[in-house]
């Protein structure tokens, strides 16, 4: 039987997107929703698509590993392709699976939208793919330090932009967006972990970084921009609000009524758990929720980077920490999902 394929309508504007079922592309799918694209996501069998399915999404099943699948889901002529998947684990035991996703997928997804004759192609990658910093604040006129990383995942964001790279000097139109610590609504694997810790008592420390935060609707919102306003082969760092982690912490014991430290937790012992897990997790085969590299990451001076080009060129808008906390807060209150386990 020839393989299904798509074509964008005549008067619509039509958008792939991958990663629609997690927390970002979620965002994202909503966004396109309310702009009044067609929206086509792709999806794995095991998904969860019922919120794709009350956004009115076409739901298309494969795997950004399987060129194949890509193929018969992507449609031909389409608008834009928002490639939000990715693989966002610190753990070593996933660095094959990890490097497969984030390099190769990206490869894949790439080579597909060119052979399909995608008008755009955003990447969504990270502020990871700079690796550390030790010149803060920073812009994108700053050499990522990510291939000599111990980080996996800061390895393999910047190889899957590269891949991006690659496609633009193929013929691709297309953008890399590189948004920061994201929170906000729909989230309670990420950061929201932090609220729901704090909620169950069981958090075990406050790392002693600093970061750069960003609400997950204005980085969707920035997807949806970039496909008119970005430019092609460039890179937009999506922040806006720098804070350490003991502040997002006190800030979430203020919305939670609930106690935390009052101080950092010091990077030794975060080191030590981070290694203990990990011998645990050779026998589990599941990854803990500290790691070396999290201490890694967690333990550096700050990674304050700045927006400037973003709010620039694609009208992105920063928010503050205590904002985005609580609409994490808020969501998370409403689903449920807030009670002591």
């Amino acid at each position: 039987m020839a393989p299904l394929r798509y074509t964008c309508a005549p008067m619509a504007r039509t958008a792939f997107v991958t990663g629609g079922t997690g927390f970002l592309g979620r965002h994202v799918v909503e966004q396109l929703t309310l702009a009044g694209w067609r929206v086509v996501a792709l999806h794995r069998a095991t998904s969860n698509t019922t919120h794709l399915k009350a956004y009115g999404a076409q739901l298309v099943e494969g795997s950004i590993t399987d060129p194949a699948s890509l193929a018969r889901a992507m449609p031909d002529d389409c608008d834009a392709v928002f490639h939000v998947a990715g693989n966002t684990s610190f753990w070593s035991g996933g660095n094959a699976q990890q490097t497969l996703e984030n390099v190769d997928g990206t490869r894949f997804m790439v080579e597909t939208a060119i052979a399909k004759r995608a008008r755009f192609f955003v990447q969504t990658s990270s502020e990871s793919a700079w690796g550390a910093q030790h010149d803060v604040p920073f812009d994108e006129t700053a050499r990522s330090s990510a291939l000599a990383s111990p980080v996996n995942y800061e390895r393999t964001k910047y190889l899957g932009e590269l891949e991006v790279e690659k496609g633009v000097a193929g013929g691709l139109r297309a953008c890399i967006l590189c948004p920061g610590h994201i929170v906000g609504k729909y989230d309670a694997t990420q950061w929201a972990r932090l609220i729901l810790l704090v909620q169950r008592g069981k958090l075990p420390g406050v790392p002693p970084g600093s970061g750069t935060w960003c609400r997950a609707g204005e980085v969707a919102k920035a997807h949806l921009a970039a496909v008119d306003r970005g430019r092609s082969g460039e890179r937009y760092l999506l922040g806006g609000t720098w804070g350490s982690y003991l502040e997002a912490v006190r800030i979430i014991g203020k919305l939670t009524g609930k106690p935390v430290p009052g101080k950092v937790t010091p990077l030794w012992i975060l080191a030590v758990l981070g290694r203990l897990s990990q011998w645990g997790s050779y026998v589990t085969r599941q990854a803990p929720t500290m790691t070396p590299e999290t201490a890694i990451v967690l333990g550096r001076p700050p990674h304050h980077f700045k927006s400037d080009k973003a709010v620039r060129e694609l009208g992105y808008r920063a928010v503050p920490l205590e904002d985005m906390l609580r609409e994490a807060y808020d969501w998370l209150k409403s689903e449920n999902l807030l009670e002591a386990t």
